[in-house]
């Protein structure tokens, strides 16, 4: 019921950064947005507008989170749900639907400065550490299967992104230059699409 209210929300407000660490709707943004139930084909002209025609759901997610802040599409609104993207530069907000066995989680350590964020907020979000060398492990909870264990560098917003499996919790180490972070997740229906408590120390 939860998630359905955070949806809800957004029909009535277009996301102009993260949302709260509790999931509440963005506090600024353009009224009037409607939430279409929408495809990806009634999506195309508006992702075309912003050189994403054809991509998939997934493809578009890699995109625009890899920007970097000077290179985001000004006017594009992109939130990143569970099972979801919701688009819109300001007019009809669009769904594009996720494969269901997929979850997207962007985090982002830090040092001295964060956020609070629940919905990553794919033009909107920036994180303290850009361009950042990283070490990160992500363990699934529940067997110790290991999910990731790789050597990244922090995209120019300051977060790094991960497809995991849907319906897992887990625990993610992040280590630079020396300290470490680390965090328990989840990736089922109600989980945070975006990770900033990852002080690294």
């Amino acid at each position: 019921m939860k998630r359905l209210f955070l949806v809800g929300a957004v029909s009535v407000l277009t996301m102009a950064g993260c949302t709260g660490a509790d999931g509440s709707a963005p506090v600024a943004g353009p009224a009037g947005v409607t939430v279409a139930a929408s495809s990806s084909a009634e999506a195309q002209p508006l992702l075309a507008r912003y050189g994403l025609a054809g991509k998939s759901t997934v493809e578009v997610i890699d995109q625009l989170d890899r920007l970097a802040p000077q290179q985001r599409p000004a006017g594009l609104k992109a939130s990143l749900r569970v099972g979801e993207l919701l688009i819109s530069d300001g007019g009809q907000e669009y769904r594009l639907p996720i494969p269901a066995d997929r979850f997207y989680l962007s985090a982002g350590p830090y040092l001295q400065q964060t956020h609070d964020c629940f919905f990553h907020a794919l033009t909107g979000c920036k994180g303290e550490l850009a361009g950042r060398q990283v070490q990160v492990e992500i363990v699934d909870d529940a067997d110790g299967a290991v999910l990731v264990d790789e050597s990244r560098t922090t995209f120019a917003n300051g977060f790094v992104g991960f497809w995991l499996p849907r319906d897992i919790t887990g625990t993610l180490r992040i280590t630079s230059d020396g300290k470490t972070a680390e965090s328990k997740i989840s990736t089922r229906a109600d989980a945070p699409t975006c990770l900033t408590t990852l002080r690294l120390a």
